[in-house]
């Protein structure tokens, strides 16, 4: 693929520090319709029947060849921010808007990032190398990027306070349980009391892994550790008995510039649109063809077929970058909008792995008594639809894993599909999806295996078809569907006081 330099990505609307980011070809085709003329009005059964899994899975090997432009750097191909991938990804959601002619208005958000890589490290503990290790999101490397050395030292409960990291720690690596308050204040209690690494290690048998956050100069190289392989450590330890380690990190935290892009139908009522989004960016570990390439490629081809239909409300599809590293691109979004142009989304639905190899048809658990009003609406309409196909169901918690955590905390009701991540599938998903108990949903979640290979094309095209009903039904009406309460504040929503997560990983 060529990159032409000097294109701006949507120049006319980006501002004079907008990212620049140049298309994969110059090629442009015939626009596929205007919203006014002689189309139909859109119809939820044939807006389904035009999506196609051929186009789709013809989609996902392009966006594996593009994935392969992060190789020079990274060695393997990702599409994190940042990445010569991540900047092809743009370009071809960019030039795939533009082929559709004036039906959508395209704009760019360009915001400031935090990138973070990890090129290689090791955790060395007694005489055995952890097989659960996980290197934190946005971690600092160790000291010059060499090899650090110390004593294992057992901070008290959970570190999340300076009080808990005893004098010792001081040149040493600090042990620090998983719990209630960010790892990133975890990692700066430990850097500031001295320690040259930590480690992180869970209360469950599983590994840990999360981010850092923003960035502080107190971080020091943080590390995961699953609670199974924590526990001899911690026996030892909890006995007085010295446990040495060797920590090493070559990692790199970089200041960025990256974009979402927008694209909303030009014709519709603009101040009542139903709004849907997908995450342009991977992880640095992978190509990320899943984990949201399939989201991201679903929103695509929904949005090209909508071109042949009229809508009544506007329909603004949204391409996040940077949720990977703690959901910053639509949190940005989210809090640049003003009052006024908040009240205008009516909804927002969010699809965040639509292919998952071991996959359950999981829906967000949104209810009106925890969310903004309308978030269990739209968690019926998905309901219904699986229920109209004969298709089983699960729900699966709305806690803020994705990118719908931003729009909840400021009022917006919201709601979405799922196929899984790194959850266990049970024996009763077995007999209600198929598929193989006792291993994960997606057993290449954040690794270098998410590539063509990894999508069942059976859910992919069953996700997208429900990712163009509820396009559909809300394009043409919102009857039925609750008005966006102007009275009630944000911060009183529930939610805001249940949710664990922001974003993939744990930020506790």
């Amino acid at each position: 693929m060529v990159f032409f330099s000097g294109l701006a990505l949507c120049a006319a609307f980006a501002s004079a520090t907008a990212l620049q980011i140049p298309l994969l070809s110059s090629s442009h085709h015939a626009p596929l319709g205007h919203p006014n003329g002689t189309k139909s009005m859109v119809n939820s059964t044939e807006l389904q029947d035009l999506v196609s899994g051929d186009r789709l899975m013809a989609r996902a090997k392009k966006m594996y060849e593009i994935a392969k432009l992060g190789e020079e750097e990274y060695n393997h191909p990702t599409r994190v921010i940042g990445s010569a991938g991540h900047l092809g990804t743009l370009s071809y959601i960019y030039e795939t808007i533009l082929q559709l002619g004036d039906y959508y208005t395209v704009s760019n958000q360009s915001f400031p990032a935090v990138s973070g890589n990890v090129f290689e490290s090791r955790l060395v503990i007694g005489d055995g190398v952890p097989k659960s290790t996980r290197t934190m999101g946005l971690t600092p490397p160790t000291k010059d990027n060499e090899p650090v050395h110390g004593d294992v030292v057992l901070v008290a409960n959970e570190g999340c306070q300076g009080s808990d990291y005893p004098d010792s720690v001081a040149g040493n690596i600090a042990f620090i349980k998983r719990g209630v308050c960010p790892f990133g204040t975890k990692s700066e209690h430990a850097g500031r009391m001295g320690a040259v690494a930590a480690v992180v290690y869970n209360y469950e048998k599983d590994p840990v892994s999360g981010t850092l956050g923003t960035p502080s100069p107190d971080h020091v190289a943080t590390f995961g550790l699953s609670g199974e392989e924590a526990g001899p450590v911690l026996k030892k330890l909890e006995k007085g008995k010295r446990v040495d380690a060797i920590a090493y990190m070559d990692a790199e935290v970089n200041q960025i510039l990256t974009v979402n892009i927008i694209a909303q139908t030009s014709d519709g009522d603009a101040d009542n649109c139903v709004m849907l989004g997908a995450h342009s960016d991977s992880v640095t570990e992978g190509p990320g063809i899943n984990d949201d390439g399939s989201g991201t490629m679903s929103l695509l081809e929904v949005a090209t077929q909508l071109t042949k239909f009229n809508v009544s409300n506007c329909v603004r599809f949204a391409w996040w970058a940077g949720e990977e590293e703690g959901l910053l691109g639509s949190d940005y979004y989210v809090a640049s909008l003003s009052d006024e142009e908040n009240q205008k989304i009516r909804l927002f639905m969010d699809y965040d792995m639509m292919a998952s190899p071991n996959f359950a048809y999981q829906i967000y658990n949104a209810t009106n008594a925890l969310n903004p009003n309308g978030s269990e609406q739209l968690r019926d309409l998905y309901i219904k639809w699986y229920e109209d196909q004969g298709l089983n169901y699960a729900f699966i918690p709305f806690d803020g894993r994705s990118d719908y955590d931003g729009f909840i905390r400021n009022g917006i009701p919201g709601g979405g599909i799922a196929t899984g991540a790194e959850g266990i599938k049970t024996q009763k998903e077995f007999e209600m999806f198929g598929g193989r108990a006792g291993e994960q949903y997606d057993p290449c979640y954040h690794m270098l295996c998410d590539d063509v290979g990894n999508v069942d094309l059976t859910a992919w095209v069953v996700n997208t078809k429900l990712i163009a009903h509820s396009v559909a039904t809300y394009a043409q009406s919102f009857k039925g569907f609750p008005k966006r309460d102007l009275k009630v504040a944000p911060e009183s929503n529930a939610y805001t006081n249940t949710a664990k997560y922001h974003g993939p990983k744990l930020f506790m």
